[in-house]
Parts: structure tokens; C-alpha cells; sequence
């Protein structure tokens, strides 16, 4: 009975909040971090699979929330390296085939573009497949572009880079003194997975906690961070245009 009066409010003031964000500053690249599907799912009496595709339901969700903002890049945080690590058995084999749904449902929205980002070679088979079709499929798309990470990890992406910059000076014959000298941020950041995309504007958090946990170490050196205190699965529109809003009115610095 409450959900009768309470949704057409949450409608109204999501209503209210996006004709306060026209002509704000907006984020052009935004990062998420979706954490609390298991605790979600336990408050239930859920398994945690049953946690875990609500939050990829919320996901797509999400997606089209930023769409209709105008966001052009999102790096959704799907499976670290550490997950791969942690988790076994059968929660770590149905979490890999819910994200492999998810990716079925975003190459099928039909406008964005998927690219993976992240190391297959700890993932199952099943799901590199997966995420390769969905990347080849969406490769001639220009809409919003969705960068999945998976058996993905920050400290992984920046080593990996550096031994393509130092292959890739091997191979022109430069000496390590030779590259050394010439060693810039820039040539580091065009090996990393999202070569030749902007750095994320905004990094957003659900289920309360203040962490990284290894997600775009290098990218997010200059990025604004929202932590929202709702559960993966139970983040509303409001929230993310609450997060948005917030960015819009900080004044960005680089340094101290």
C-alpha cells in the first residue's frame, strides 16, 4: 500500500532533480562500483545468485539512466580479480553466467557499444564468448559506450601496460637508458584497456562502503567520488541523479 503513494513522489522529484541538472556540469565518463548484491539478497532470505541478477537487472537500469543524461562512457565493475580469487565453486560459476546474460542484454539495447576490459584468462570460457559477441556485435555503434570489467583489476591493467611499453620499446630497438629518458604518463596510459578514452569523470559506490578495491588506479587519479549508502540491487533513480547533481556543484581540482 505505502509503494502506491511513495512511487509517483520518487517520479515527481526525479522529474524535479533532472530539470535542475539541464545546462549543469555533467560527468562525460562514469565509473561504478556495484557492491552489496549478497548483502542484499541475505536481508531477503535470497541465495546470493538471486542478489546477483537483481544487481545486473539494476545495471541496465543504470545504463539507461545515464543515456538519457547524455553520459558517454560507463565502466561498470563486474568481476576483480580478487572476486576471481575469492570466490568458488558455484557462487563464482552462476556470478559469471549472470554477467554473461548481462552483456547479451546490453549488446541487445542496440545503439551502445560494449568493450570488455580485463583478462580472460581466469574467466570461463562460456563468458569470454559471451563478451567477445557482444563486443563484436556492437562495434559499429556510436551510442554510449560501456566498458564491462571483468577478471579485471587496477594494479593488473598498469603492469600489463608497462610491459607493452617496454615490449613495444624492445622492439624498436631502444635501450632501457633510451626509453627511461623519455618515460612519460601519457605512454603508460595508451596501453592501458581504455586506450583512448577520457578518464572517469565520476566514480560512484553503492552499499555504504569507502573504497577502491582496485578499480581504475590510474584513471581515477583526478576523479570525484560518491559513495551512496543503498545496496547494489536497491539503488533508485534518485539516488544516481542525487550522485549527478552532487558532481555538478563541485568545483574540480588537480592537485592538493
Amino acid at each position: 500500500m505505502l509503494q502506491l503513494f511513495t512511487k509517483p513522489l520518487y517520479s515527481t522529484y526525479a522529474k524535479a532533480l533532472r530539470k535542475r541538472l539541464k545546462g549543469a556540469k555533467l560527468p562525460h565518463h562514469v565509473g561504478m562500483i556495484i557492491d552489496g548484491n549478497r548483502r542484499w539478497a541475505k536481508l531477503g532470505g535470497f541465495t546470493p545468485v538471486h542478489g546477483h541478477r537483481a544487481g545486473a537487472a539494476k545495471l541496465l537500469e543504470f545504463l539507461k539512466w545515464c543515456d538519457s543524461l547524455g553520459v558517454r562512457v560507463v565502466t561498470l565493475y563486474l568481476l576483480s580479480n580478487d572476486n576471481l580469487s575469492n570466490r568458488t565453486g558455484k557462487e563464482l560459476s552462476d556470478l559469471q553466467q549472470v554477467i554473461a546474460d548481462l552483456a547479451d542484454s546490453v549488446a541487445s539495447e542496440g545503439t551502445w557499444k560494449v568493450q570488455r576490459v580485463g583478462n580472460a584468462e581466469s574467466t570461463d570460457s562460456n563468458l569470454n564468448q559471451r563478451l567477445a559477441d557482444a563486443q563484436n556485435q556492437t562495434a559499429g555503434n556510436t551510442g554510449m559506450h560501456i566498458n564491462m570489467a571483468v577478471g579485471y583489476g587496477g594494479r593488473h591493467e598498469i603492469v600489463d601496460a608497462v610491459r607493452a611499453v617496454l615490449s613495444e620499446a624492445a622492439a624498436g630497438g631502444k635501450t632501457l637508458e633510451e626509453l627511461s629518458r623519455n618515460f612519460e604518463p601519457e605512454l603508460l596510459s595508451e596501453k592501458l584497456y581504455t586506450s583512448g578514452q577520457p578518464d572517469p569523470d565520476l566514480i560512484i559506490r553503492t552499499s555504504g562502503e569507502q573504497r577502491l578495491s582496485d578499480f581504475m588506479l590510474w584513471q581515477s587519479a583526478h576523479s570525484e567520488f560518491y559513495f551512496m549508502e543503498a545496496l547494489g540491487p536497491a539503488m533508485r533513480e534518485i539516488d544516481f541523479l542525487r550522485a549527478v547533481r552532487d558532481y555538478s556543484r563541485r568545483q574540480r581540482r588537480y592537485g592538493a
